[in-house]
């Protein structure tokens, strides 16, 4: 009967070598094992990759202190901004109350007062703005 192709047929009798060695592949002349040398080259590689990953680990924990203090300063800057807007909403606000009251003087004193109160307001209004043109002018052929 013959054999398929594919199938080798075991010429050595109670070998079972491919290379017709009678013996395991883990031993060396000199008595050594081959699996403690690649544990050695194995221990090597472990001691490498273990130096890589502190190297690696020790740049995440600069990046993360260096975040840690940016965060710091971000924090501290905006609460620096936030005394800030709240000194500029206790000025609007002390403005408009300021505002509010020279409205309802001058409201008061329109209805009171008459025409003669509104010629003078009218009067000190073209005042200002000519005082306000004549002084961008003046300043404007100064050079300053």
């Amino acid at each position: 009967m013959s054999t398929p192709m594919h199938q080798r047929k075991n010429t050595n009798s109670g070998n079972n070598s491919m290379y017709g060695r009678s013996g395991s592949y883990n031993r060396v002349s000199g008595g050594g094992d081959v699996e403690r040398g690649g544990g050695r080259y194995n221990d090597t590689n472990a001691n490498i990759l273990e130096q890589q990953n502190n190297e690696r680990i020790f740049e995440l924990s600069e990046q993360v202190s260096r975040l840690k203090g940016l965060t710091i300063d971000i924090g501290n800057e905006v609460r620096e901004q936030n005394s800030l807007l709240d000194q500029m909403g206790d000025g609007f606000m002390n403005t408009r109350d300021l505002l509010q009251g020279s409205l309802r003087r001058i409201g008061t004193m329109l209805e009171s007062g008459g025409a003669k109160h509104m010629c003078y307001m009218v009067g000190f209004v073209v005042f200002v703005v000519v005082f306000l043109y004549w002084m961008m002018t003046h300043k404007g052929q100064s050079g300053a």
